[in-house]
């Protein structure tokens, strides 16, 4: 009898022990059906991706999240096989294209995996930004000012009165059509001559320090009355470190490079 109940221990124990791997393969069991661990470390590793294309950590928190998420899911998706949805034509066609999709998402994913940014080149091309937003040698930049009118014959009349000893910054004041600079006495603040519509900025580098438009330069506003306060040699713009903009510019380089790879599929492809 004593032999039994040992028998019987050991059978108990042995069959709990081999029931332990397929609990902790399950991240649950919902009405009976297991819900395979795999399916939380898919969700897992989608976020995982995301947050490294996006240089943000994911929260601690988030793990509980994606365990009830699947739980959700689980439940739903037998109250959906319990209706019978799963057999529809509408269901059918939805999962061609859920498949399709899914397969799209892995070629991209294998090809990105496959063709990483390096240190060398996100470096590169943060050096090609930065330059292609220093100004070039000699450049300037104008603080000046200016007063919008509707017509020729005003700005004209403007000009006039200027040169007889009106101020310009009252008369932009009460006359300008442009709100912003007009109510600040046509102030413009400092800018480079690129940052205006091509009449305004020939004509602005075209002045010198304390000098205004002799006739009105016309642009598609109306009519300029320009006047210049200041020049100087124009600043390069200040720019983040190359770490604190590296997450943004792999994110963008990866972008290119799949673009490209997207491009040269289809221009490969025999379509007829």
């Amino acid at each position: 009898m004593k032999k039994q109940l040992l028998a019987a221990s050991a059978a108990a124990l042995l069959a709990g022990a081999l029931a332990l791997p397929a609990v902790a393969q399950n991240v649950a069991i919902v009405n009976g059906k297991p819900v395979p661990k795999a399916r939380l470390e898919a969700l897992e590793a989608q976020v995982k991706a995301q947050a490294e294309r996006t240089g943000q950590p994911v929260p601690p928190e988030v793990a509980t999240q994606l365990r009830e998420e699947i739980i959700a899911r689980e439940i739903f998706m037998q109250e959906a096989q319990r209706r019978g949805l799963q057999g529809t034509p509408g269901f059918r066609a939805k999962m061609e294209l859920a498949r399709q999709s899914v397969l799209i998402n892995e070629l991209f994913a294998d090809f990105q995996a496959k063709n990483k940014i390096s240190d060398a080149e996100a470096k590169a091309e943060y050096e090609r930004l930065v330059g292609a937003q220093s100004p070039a040698a000699g450049a300037k930049e104008y603080k000046s000012r200016h007063i919008l009118v509707e017509s020729e014959d005003e700005a004209k009349t403007i000009i006039a009165q200027i040169k007889g000893g009106a101020s310009f910054e009252e008369i932009a004041g009460k006359q300008s059509k442009d709100p912003g600079s007009g109510a600040q006495g046509g102030d413009l603040g400092w800018a480079s001559p690129s940052g205006y519509v091509r009449e305004f900025a020939d004509a602005l580098g075209k002045l010198a320090k304390g000098q205004m438009s002799e006739a009105p330069v016309k642009s598609q506003f109306g009519y300029h009355v320009i006047r210049v306060d200041d020049v100087r040699e124009a600043k390069a713009p200040e720019f983040p470190k190359f770490e604190d903009v590296k997450p943004q510019i792999v994110q963008q380089m990866q972008q290119q490079k799949l673009v490209k790879f997207q491009q040269d599929l289809r221009t490969k492809a025999k379509v007829e």
